[in-house]
């Protein structure tokens, strides 16, 4: 993020906790920084507005699960591209280092399983959901669930089925090394969904938005009763 010199250098700490915040626990709305980082509604209005204006943030509409309640919708904070580049540092290349050797010692099948441990925690949390809820929709669930990685979901509805949205990929750039991770995300939300779903775009391949079609059930044929 670049800031200007003088007083502006001074609020650089507090700007980077905002962004670091919201990096690791997703979309904020500004009542939520402002209780997590202890300042007050104008101190994150104002840090908030550096961030939109140097093109760190953007603002949308909170994505709301379950029954919404009167008036609009809260405004939330995500991280854009330029947000998210800041936090590539030596990480990626030491992770990728090691799916190297990996691959090298256990071929495809090492970093899969890998990949499968990975995204562990987000079919437990999505099974867990599910059993305290069994009429909650699957894909509100299995969104909530990637929320907590960091992956800032929402859902787009469409006239064919919906949009599972992640505006944010916390290994964006091992996945575009290892595609495999990406293979073994999908394949994921096939089995939790329990629809042949398809992914159209990711971040790691350069696009703004990793994007997975999740297509409505196919109707149930009705048997015909014997007479």
């Amino acid at each position: 993020m670049a800031e200007q010199s003088g007083g502006a250098c001074a609020d650089l700490p507090t700007r980077r906790r905002v962004v670091d915040l919201i990096l690791h626990e997703g979309p904020q709305t500004a009542k939520q920084l402002a209780e997590r980082l202890e300042l007050t509604p104008a101190a994150v209005r104002r840090h908030l507005s550096v961030l939109l204006d140097n093109g760190t943030l953007i603002s949308r509409e909170e994505r709301v699960f379950g029954a919404r309640g009167r008036g609009r919708p809260s405004k939330v904070f995500v991280l854009t591209d330029t947000g998210r580049s800041e936090f590539r540092q030596a990480y990626d290349s030491l992770a990728i280092a090691a799916l190297t050797r990996l691959a090298a010692a256990a071929g495809p099948q090492g970093v899969r399983e890998l990949a499968e441990d990975r995204v562990a925690g987000v079919e437990e949390r999505f099974r867990a959901a599910r059993e305290a809820d069994p009429e909650r929709p699957a894909l509100d669930v299995l969104a909530e669930a990637l929320e907590e990685d960091g992956y800032a979901p929402s859902v787009r509805p469409l006239r064919a089925g919906d949009q599972l949205l992640q505006h944010h990929c916390p290994i964006a750039h091992v996945a575009a090394e290892f595609p495999e991770l990406c293979e073994v995300e999908t394949r994921l939300f096939s089995r939790l969904l329990d629809r042949h779903v398809q992914r159209l775009a990711t971040i790691a391949h350069g696009d703004g938005v990793c994007t997975t079609h999740v297509p409505h059930p196919l109707p149930t044929p009705e048997i015909p009763r014997r007479k």
